[in-house]
């Protein structure tokens, strides 16, 4: 999530106080509204009127009140993401990368499960000391942003990535599958899933040519009802947005916000596909 990128003058000073209305403001109509779907994903309901904002929450809102560092995505991009979760109560949600804007997803799905994948251990490490309260783990990939090319158009001769044979857990023979993640990344059914990480603006990092590949298997292989929410930062950039047309297909991007991209994806027992050499 671009943890390095750290901006410090009078405007971001200005975006940190923008967050915290935006987060009390959200928190506070929620308190007055009747309809226990309506408010930050699945706030705790011990009583029709007892609506009280979790620790992660409160948390939330200080730390962002006097930091002067606040989230990458725009105050537009962050409502698209909101707006969803607002909806899905509980969430799965799992997240590739850890940012500055970690604490803030946490605090929007207070009751759900929020996960977060990221690569490098010493800014895990910080991240943690700062939010205990996060729920993060280190994880590799095994691809690099120069492959990506390569990756694209050769995947398709590989019989164990295509789309009804692509398995992710254990897969060391498709190239693109993330095999090593965490267990519960696959075996819990995520409702959204966040993709703003790894690292993917030079040539030897490992770029998100596994995770985009990797999200498209895990809504395609949903067994539960309903669509998978997958929402892909960073599009204006060539290999994120090739990828997203080619795994997550433009048939199911809904939403588009700034930098942001929103795609309701199907399991695969709901579309009647033809061609298993093809995702979209």
């Amino acid at each position: 999530m671009k943890h390095r990128s750290i901006r410090t003058s009078e405007k971001t000073g200005l975006l940190a106080a923008g967050l915290v209305f935006f987060i009390g403001a959200a928190l506070f109509i929620s308190s007055l509204t009747e309809n226990g779907n309506s408010f930050i994903c699945s706030l705790p309901i011990f009583g029709k009127d007892d609506k009280i904002p979790t620790a992660i929450q409160l948390h939330a809102i200080l730390h962002y009140a006097i930091s002067r560092t606040t989230p990458q995505l725009s105050k537009d991009e962050i409502s698209l993401a909101f707006d969803v979760l607002k909806s899905r109560a509980p969430c799965n949600f799992l997240i590739f990368g850890l940012g500055h804007d970690s604490l803030m997803w946490a605090s929007f799905n207070p009751r759900g499960t929020t996960l977060f994948l990221e690569e490098d251990p010493k800014w895990l490490k910080k991240a943690l000391q700062d939010a205990s309260q996060l729920r993060a783990v280190h994880v590799t990939y095994h691809t690099q942003l120069k492959q990506a090319d390569d990756l694209l158009t050769s995947y398709k001769s590989e019989t164990i990535c295509r789309t009804s044979a692509a398995v992710l857990h254990g897969n060391t023979h498709c190239r693109l599958a993330l095999s090593n993640l965490p267990d519960e990344v696959y075996e819990r059914e995520w409702d959204l899933i966040m993709i703003d990480g790894p690292q993917g603006w030079f040539a030897e990092a490992p770029g998100r040519l596994s995770v985009i590949f990797a999200v498209a298997v895990m809504a395609r292989k949903r067994r539960g009802p309903g669509s998978t929410h997958v929402f892909l930062h960073d599009v204006d950039r060539k290999v994120e947005k090739a990828f997203a047309e080619e795994f997550l297909c433009r048939k199911y991007l809904v939403n588009a916000v700034g930098r942001l991209w929103h795609f309701v994806i199907p399991s695969a027992v709901d579309v009647n596909d033809t061609d298993d050499a093809s995702f979209c």
